[in-house]
């Protein structure tokens, strides 16, 4: 795993293996960053990464400039990597938070101009994330949700879907 652009562009993040978590490849994030480079501008941009796993896209969107950055995540040990590394390359701006990313969701207080949520794609709840991110109004104006997911799940009927986009197994739904 490595970041792909900004500050630390090609360092590589050395995980430990015993991490249950399921990282977007570089492939899929490289072309989800290709992507997002032609609708948001990094620098200063308030992000919430949902289901954080190993922080590889809270990093990468801190490398790119991102501020204001939170990173949600239940497990313990993952919560413990992302904060080492985030200290590590001096993401000062960057909050971790060791909890349920749903009921992080339902009880925040913050609005954000990109939220990014990476849920296990058997997520009993994955089809709720966009409503909720919505209707709690945790979206700027302009705001961009962006919901990773398997090839079982869609979300085509969805009146805020404005794109989606599939690298192998990955598929990406983009919602304003």
């Amino acid at each position: 795993m490595r970041i792909i652009g900004g500050k630390y562009k090609r360092k590589v993040l050395r995980t430990p293996g015993n991490l249950p978590v399921r990282p977007t490849t570089d492939l899929a994030k490289e072309a989800l960053f290709n992507v997002l480079n032609n609708h948001v501008d990094f620098e200063g941009l308030r992000v919430l990464d949902l289901f954080a796993g190993t922080g590889n896209i809270s990093l990468e969107f801190a490398s790119r400039g991102a501020v204001g950055l939170v990173a949600v995540e239940k497990n313990p040990r993952c919560v413990d990597f992302i904060k080492r590394m985030a200290r590590e390359l001096e993401f000062n701006d960057m909050l971790v938070i060791r909890g349920d990313a749903i009921g992080f969701l339902e009880k925040a207080r913050l609005s954000f101009d990109l939220v990014f949520a990476d849920p296990p794609y058997d997520f009993d709840r994955i089809r709720d994330i966009p409503d909720l991110v919505f209707e709690l109004g945790l979206l700027e104006d302009e705001g961009w949700l962006v919901l990773e997911h398997g090839p079982a799940t869609s979300f085509s009927e969805h009146p805020r879907l404005v794109e989606k986009r599939k690298y192998g197994r990955v598929h990406f739904s983009f919602f304003r």
